[in-house]
């Protein structure tokens, strides 16, 4: 009887111990989110606030010389109160801007055929990807023009979404494009048709020795479906190895890299966030599928964010070998918080951490085998698979690999 006594006593302290433990990592968790708040607070509907507006709006009402756009003024009201956090990856997006974005990720937009990558440090818009067959290709852009200006409007430092937006526009209309480009002494200048550019963000190819080869340009809405179709189709064909391409992949959607990691790693972590509070949230693969076979991945330093997710996944399981150069080094993440009028606000969130705990912003991914592409490759719109040197060497890699199974 004393046993028994002595183990529901234990049982009964044990879970005592328990609740108070519970109570106090929700009254830390409370307090922390408390004290954050109270440190990092904006009041922009403060009375100080509310009377300085007030004044300049009067200022404006009785000196401006010009006509007022007030709808104008309001947009830049907001979008300044976003600017002012200092963080080049948060914006304010107006109604039409905001549909822009979500068209750029639903499989088909009205464009121009590029992709565009920005540095962060000095706010240089370059074209990354030229579209084959499309009409900047047509028109005569290539991949390493700088943007200048989109129509009358000069576009360094603006946020990459509004440039975006900007190229965009209705079917069959015209955009001017300047740009600078090496060896050329002036700005060039490049009239070119809008039209309905269907977003295949995945490629695919059989290489020599039954090596397979999928190339992803972005992460969208289509993207996981695009690759499970052509990893299926090259295992159809009997695959060996593969190689997956992300150079200059400047990201996307973190679903859609975390779905197309879990076919090909094995059950565990593939990465996961941390907000300001220190809240995590983890996404997992499961054992349905497991890529089995030799893997290489080819990065470069504008393959970002969603990009530097699936290699340094690939990279902490040790199931391939990365190729190239070091990444762009993105490791935070932005959400977009749509708005009652249909306006919206991007705000960086969290940081996002790889398997093994490593957070890569501004440091990005180094590759196990560095190797650059050939300058002469690099203006090139469309580089054969043949005459590319970072492909052949990812094909040199694996061949050992492929031979040992």
């Amino acid at each position: 009887m004393n046993e028994k006594k002595q183990l529901w006593k234990g049982i009964a302290i044990g879970f005592a111990v328990t609740l108070v433990v519970i109570q106090a990592v929700m009254f830390c968790n409370s307090l922390l989110k408390s004290r954050v708040r109270e440190e990092k607070q904006v009041n922009l509907t403060d009375e100080a606030v509310q009377e300085k507006l007030t004044e300049i709006e009067g200022l404006m009402n009785d000196y401006f010389l010009d006509e007022l756009d007030e709808e104008q003024i309001e947009t830049w009201l907001y979008k300044g109160a976003v600017a002012g956090l200092g963080d080049p990856y948060a914006a304010y997006y107006t109604v039409e801007e905001y549909q822009s974005l979500l068209d750029s990720t639903n499989g088909s937009y009205c464009g121009i055929g590029v992709e565009i990558s920005q540095n962060i440090n000095t706010g240089i818009v370059t074209v990354a990807r030229v579209f084959e067959d499309g009409p900047a290709m047509e028109a005569g852009l290539r991949p390493g023009d700088i943007l200048y200006k989109v129509g009358d409007a000069e576009v360094t430092g603006m946020d990459l979404t509004m440039v975006v937006s900007q190229i965009k526009g209705e079917e069959n209309t015209k955009v001017l494009i300047s740009v600078a480009r090496e060896g050329e002494e002036d700005y060039l200048e490049f009239q070119v048709e809008r039209r309905t550019i269907e977003i295949q963000t995945v490629g695919s190819a059989m290489l020599e020795d039954q090596i397979g080869y999928i190339s992803i340009t972005s992460f969208d809405d289509v993207t996981t479906d695009q690759f499970m179709k052509a990893l299926d189709e090259l295992e159809t064909q009997g695959i060996k190895g593969l190689i997956v391409d992300l150079r200059g992949n400047g990201g996307g959607l973190v679903s859609s890299v975390c779905a197309i990691l879990d076919r090909l790693l094995p059950e565990g972590l593939i990465v996961y966030t941390e907000d300001k509070y220190g809240n995590r949230e983890e996404e997992t693969s499961d054992a349905e599928h497991y890529f089995d076979k030799p893997l290489a991945v080819l990065v470069n330093g504008n393959s970002a964010s969603a990009s530097e997710i699936f290699a340094g996944a690939i990279k902490d399981y040790g199931i391939g070998t990365l190729v190239g150069t070091k990444t762009y080094g993105k490791g935070i993440v932005q959400k977009i918080y749509p708005l009652h009028d249909g306006t919206a606000v991007k705000l960086t969130v969290s940081k996002y951490y790889t398997p093994k705990g490593n957070n890569i912003h501004e440091i990005g991914i180094e590759p196990d085998v560095e190797i650059d592409l050939e300058e002469a490759l690099k203006k090139e719109v469309v580089v054969p698979l043949g005459e590319d040197n970072q492909v052949q060497k990812a094909l040199e890699v694996l061949r050992p690999e492929i031979e040992k199974q």
